[in-house]
């Protein structure tokens, strides 16, 4: 598995990184830095599990009610055309198919809370399907992908940092982080297609990317006609008023079926806290690893030797100082957002480098995070082109997002 020499290839650099500082350079503190960064990091991992559970079982128990209710089958329905194209091991109107499309749904309206228990709900359905358990499936590696590349429509945590860190327009990054984040779906689609050989001219799926670069299209034409100041609160509230409205389409139509809706909110919230459970030691794996390579230096060295080679090929450098953001954003999510909101506060908010880590703290997911929970979750251990097809999302996410921001800002 790709991820195991990762990890182990964390630690390595990590402690040659910091014997050479402890030998040569006479750091007498690195060695006590790494060791604490291992502790910080799993009580982390361990607090982000105890606030995953009750976030889970809330999500859960919500599912478990569409379920019931009838909701998840319709919205399997409707997503059938395309997804049973680039789902093809999972039966047309399975429960997977719903929860799928509500993961999809809320990473595309910015609510992460949301996304990752309806997220671990279909791969937990995805892997019923999975004939060789600790192998990832095709279905389970594309789903993971299209989990990844992090589509987002309305980044409200992103501009949420911005106005808190003074700048003067927060939702200026509203259009670039869209147009970035739509670039790595794409790509990370057309990856996993290749590997798969999934026919992506089949009028089906033409017909499903078209429509939604049409809603895509419409979306940046309605909130370009917005002005500043009711940007970022009308897509706040349009946001959340979708997802409150599909709290209650959940709950009718149960009750409509008369299904005991609070028997079943617990049936589901007690399933959440299961796979909170079971995320905790992949979490914290993960966690740490990033975490004492970070601590060593090493992702330091690494950005400096990349604005070495890209003053030696004589290309401006103005976005090096974003690297970390970008190199950190497919490890840790919070390690990501923390140097985005250092580079705010160093180059300022409304800096190129400032709007810059914006939009790539917007353009993809965490990979490594997201692959360490969802395939854990499940017991997984073989994720096989998974973390590949990841990873050039993210290339192809940070490649966009330079280039986008160039455009936009520079």
């Amino acid at each position: 598995m790709v991820l195991n020499y990762i990890w182990i290839a964390f630690f390595l650099i990590a402690f040659v990184f910091a014997l050479v500082q402890w030998i040569f350079m006479g750091d007498m503190e690195i060695f006590p830095a790494l060791t604490q960064a291992t502790f910080d990091n799993a009580k982390l991992g361990f607090e982000i599990s105890l606030w995953l559970t009750g976030v889970m079982s809330l999500w859960l128990g919500i599912m478990k009610i569409g379920e019931k209710g009838g909701m998840v089958s319709i919205l399997a329905k409707i997503t059938s055309p395309l997804f049973s194209r680039l789902f093809p091991e999972v039966p047309k109107n399975h429960p997977a198919m719903g929860a799928m499309l509500m993961n999809i749904s809320a990473n595309m309206l910015g609510l992460d809370n949301a996304a990752t228990p309806l997220g671990l709900k279909a791969m937990h359905s995805l892997q019923e399907l999975n004939p060789v358990k600790d192998t990832a499936s095709n279905a389970q590696i594309m789903f993971l992908v299209l989990n990844t590349s992090g589509l987002t429509i309305i980044p409200i945590s992103i501009m949420v940092y911005r106005s808190q860190l003074g700048a003067a327009d927060p939702s200026d990054v509203f259009i670039p982080i869209l147009l970035t984040t739509f670039f790595s779906t794409l790509s990370g689609l057309i990856a996993v297609s290749l590997v798969q050989k999934i026919n992506l001219f089949h009028k089906n799926i033409l017909l499903s990317l078209g429509l939604l670069s049409l809603i895509i299209a419409g979306i940046i034409w309605f909130f370009s006609s917005l002005s500043q100041s009711e940007l970022g609160p009308i897509s706040s509230n349009i946001a959340n008023f979708i997802l409150f409205s599909i709290i209650i389409a959940f709950i009718v139509l149960a009750v409509r079926k008369k299904v005991n809706v609070y028997d079943s909110f617990v049936e589901g919230a007690k399933e959440g806290f299961n796979y909170a459970i079971m995320i905790i030691p992949y979490l914290i794996a993960i966690l740490v690893a990033v975490g004492v390579f970070r601590a060593s230096g090493a992702m330091m060295v690494l950005k400096d030797g990349l604005e070495a080679i890209v003053a030696f090929v004589g290309l401006n450098t103005d976005f090096v100082p974003s690297i970390p953001t970008a190199l950190m954003k497919p490890l840790s999510g919070s390690g990501a957002r923390g140097m985005m909101v250092d580079a705010m506060e160093v180059h300022g908010a409304d800096s190129f480098v400032g709007r810059l880590v914006s939009v790539m703290q917007g353009s993809t997911e965490t990979t490594f995070y997201v692959l360490a929970v969802y395939f854990g979750s499940v017991n997984i251990r073989n994720s096989r082109y998974a973390l590949t097809c990841g990873l050039i999302a993210d290339a192809v996410g940070i490649v966009a997002a330079i280039l986008i921001s160039y455009m936009f800002f520079y």
